[in-house]
């Protein structure tokens, strides 16, 4: 065989086995892409997202889009091709496989984490919007989780009320880790709780709860690599009594980044006229009890989902305006807030047509 003929065989030969080892060989990465949107203020799957009884609504016009990333599954095994296909493509990112999925955790477990995420962001847009209408909302300190084989185990219930630690009162989840660990490991603490049992029925018959019970458990040892602090194990959060009853209707989403858009939504439904002035907005960002916005992962993608659906404005928490910034998808502008009361100030410069006076994200 001539050498230049062997030598071109060869190189063919290479070439195959390359792209064999670039289909069959799998690699750590996962892609995000740009997920679907949808209008708080609309329906979704024939009902309305927003769903509020007890109280006087608004019809309300134009979009308060919420906005989602695509995410390859935790057990799809992304090959070399894909990779750098996903690479080369604008509107998609490859990421390292421990980026979605930290610590060895199943597509199972990520999804129960989101599905909480996205339950405790849609009690906080609730709090968040009646706060900025100025709407009473009842608050208390109530154990969320229990961990399992911990000196709380069988002590302490998800849904008890923490009223004191060692008698000093509690107002706060936080007020609970910082009071527990004030002792050492091995110490007794107190825990002043109205059960949960009894919450519930004071709640449905509309009465101030009367049981109130004292838990003693010994601490223990943090498991925390290089701590050696108290603890009882258990989370605290913050539970809540509405005066009227919300519902938000929207299946396979998780995570809390809608908060935000679901705190404007409610707003809007609740006064009259219409937050955007019949403008096409979208956005995102997490959102605490007292309206802060917080920031949320996968912001190039959601500004790309947004766009391509039509919005023309996008409200962008604070801490991610420079990454959104280096890649703006055209006709878009990145509105900066920080708070509720942001970018219902940023909504109101929209409705009236003063887009110069609007706080936009810039390059980092």
């Amino acid at each position: 065989m001539p050498r230049r003929t062997a030598t071109m065989l060869a190189s063919t030969l290479m070439l195959i086995a390359l792209l064999c080892a670039g289909v069959f060989i799998p690699v750590p990465y996962s892609e995000m892409s740009p997920g679907p949107t949808v209008n708080t203020l609309g329906d979704h799957d024939g009902e309305p997202v927003l769903q509020i009884d007890g109280h006087k609504t608004y019809e309300a016009s134009g979009h308060l889009n919420m906005t989602t990333v695509r995410v390859t599954s935790a057990e799809y095994k992304m090959n070399l091709v894909e990779a750098v296909y996903g690479w080369l493509a604008h509107d998609n990112r490859v990421v390292p496989h421990e980026t979605l999925y930290p610590d060895g955790k199943t597509e199972e477990e990520a999804t129960q984490e989101n599905a909480e995420e996205f339950s405790q962001s849609q009690e906080s847009a609730k709090v968040a919007a009646l706060k900025a209408l100025d709407i009473p909302v009842k608050s208390w300190v109530v154990v969320s989780t229990v961990v399992k084989d911990s000196p709380a185990e069988g002590r302490l219930h998800a849904g008890d009320v923490i009223k004191a630690v060692d008698g000093r009162t509690v107002r706060k989840p936080s007020d609970v880790a910082e009071l527990v660990t004030e002792h050492k490991p091995g110490q007794d603490v107190v825990f002043t709780i109205v059960p949960a049992e009894e919450q519930a029925a004071a709640e449905k018959e509309g009465r101030t709860p009367t049981k109130t019970e004292k838990v003693t458990i010994t601490t223990a040892t943090s498991d925390d690599a290089g701590e050696e602090r108290a603890v009882v194990g258990i989370s605290a959060g913050t539970d809540h009594t509405f005066p009227f009853t919300i519902d938000i209707k929207l299946a396979d989403v998780g995570g809390p980044s809608a908060g935000l858009m679901f705190a404007l939504g409610i707003y809007d439904k609740l006064t009259p006229g219409d937050l955007t002035g019949g403008a096409f907005v979208a956005g995102t960002g997490t959102i605490d009890d007292a309206g802060k916005v917080g920031p949320i992962g996968g912001i190039g993608m959601k500004t790309i989902g947004a766009r391509d659906k039509g919005a023309q404005y996008f409200l962008t928490p604070e801490d991610n305006c420079a990454a959104a910034a280096e890649d703006t998808p055209d006709g878009l502008t990145l509105v900066k807030v920080d708070t509720i009361d942001d970018a219902l100030g940023a909504l109101a410069d929209i409705r009236s047509g003063k887009t110069a006076d609007l706080p936009t994200c810039a390059k980092g």
